[in-house]
């Protein structure tokens, strides 16, 4: 059995420090997207930029395109610095960061690359429906939205995630054997277990049951490997193994399908209003890109409690598995343990924070769950009865 261990207080405060500078860049972030938007919207900048676009000649999808590199270019650059100091100064100034600053350039680039050429693809997309059927343009939208966020999961293994990170398969037969056997337990069909090279970019620790279908395997990260024993790893794969067990990858598939399309048709509410109001041509004008942007960004934030909130649910149930499944709640509170102070998690984090961006319960709360599985002494001292 693993010894229990403690949170680290010295970590926690950092942890705490490093959580609110992280929510008040998230905050700035939201404020320039937001600003911007409104910009857009109330200058006559968007109808302006579509006008020099088709100028240029050629057929409307070209006019889209340029509308669409032009308007990026301009998110890109105004995001920038803040990218840069979230995603690079950030975690080096806290010890969270290992990479390069090359390094992060050229990862910058590829995340550009592939946010561009799919955005760009998007979008052609998205106003050749709105101009073939402008009222009922929604639902082949959102469908293919769906088809689109399922086929990155059967994909991610295999092309997305080795574009950042070196994907090989574990050298550790013993530990290969023993998970492999946990996945079979659990009904779960693997493609092998694979190590990732997370500490050529980072200094915390993850692991994960990537892809979908065929493309199923586990992924640890090495920085896993590297500080954490065999029973710890196994209670994380149990972990992960839960969602399968309980079907959450499907019902959360049902739920997105669900959201996407009730997303989608809010928007088109709003875009039918927007050509009357803000004087667009029809609803297939491109220069209407940044009331369907705003639109969806809207109704992102106000449903993203409630998605949190089914998440946490979920998450709590999987801990619960991975607890009865190994039999080894003790491995489970010291994993959880490491995790905060290695990934500077913040344990206990306020309330609100907790209930509007947490996809995951709190490690604080996960500990203490974990103890009253056991019926041992939680993490605040209090005695919890056996269940």
């Amino acid at each position: 059995m693993t010894a229990p261990a403690s949170l680290d207080p010295e970590r926690q405060a950092l942890a705490k420090k490093y959580a609110l500078v992280q929510r008040r860049l998230s905050f700035v972030e939201m404020g320039v997207f937001a600003l911007l938007l409104a910009i857009l919207l109330v200058t006559g900048i968007s109808p302006s930029l579509r006008d020099w676009a088709s100028g240029l000649g050629g057929p409307s999808f070209v006019t889209i395109a340029v509308y669409g590199l032009v308007l990026g270019a301009i998110f890109f650059l105004l995001s920038l610095p803040l990218d840069f100091y979230s995603g690079y100064v950030l975690p080096q100034r806290y010890g969270l960061g290992t990479q390069s600053l090359g390094g992060w350039v050229i990862d910058s680039i590829k995340s550009l690359v592939l946010t561009g050429v799919l955005g760009l693809a998007g979008l052609e997309l998205l106003y050749w429906l709105l101009g073939a059927f402008p009222v009922w343009w929604w639902v082949p939208m959102a469908a293919l939205l769906w088809l689109f966020s399922a086929a990155s999961l059967w994909l991610a293994p295999l092309l997305l995630m080795p574009l950042f990170y070196k994907i090989s398969p574990l050298d550790n037969p013993e530990l290969v054997a023993r998970l492999t056997r946990l996945a079979e337990s659990a009904g779960a069909k693997v493609r092998g277990v694979y190590v990732m090279d997370m500490s050529s970019r980072t200094t915390t620790a993850n692991a994960m049951l990537a892809g979908l279908g065929s493309t199923r395997r586990i992924i640890l990260g090495d920085t896993l490997l590297a500080n954490y024993t065999d029973d710890e790893i196994e209670t994380v794969l149990a972990h992960e193994l839960a969602h399968h067990v309980h079907n959450d990858l499907l019902w959360g598939l049902a739920f997105e399908a669900v959201i996407i399309a009730v997303g989608m048709w809010l928007t088109s509410l709003l875009l039918a209003w927007g050509v009357v109001a803000l004087g667009y041509r029809d609803v297939g004008d491109v220069a209407s890109v940044p009331l369907f942007v705003a639109a969806m960004a809207i109704f992102g934030l106000v449903t993203m409690p409630m998605t949190n909130f089914l998440s946490r649910q979920r998450e709590r149930a999987a801990d619960l598995y991975a607890i009865k499944t190994t039999g080894n709640s003790a491995a489970f509170r010291s994993v959880m343990t490491k995790l905060a102070g290695q990934n500077l998690s913040d344990a206990d984090p306020p309330d609100w924070v907790r209930v509007l961006f947490y996809s995951h319960p709190p490690i604080g709360e996960r500990i203490r769950g974990a103890g009253m599985d056991d019926g041992r002494q939680t993490t605040d001292g209090s005695k919890v009865s056996t269940r």
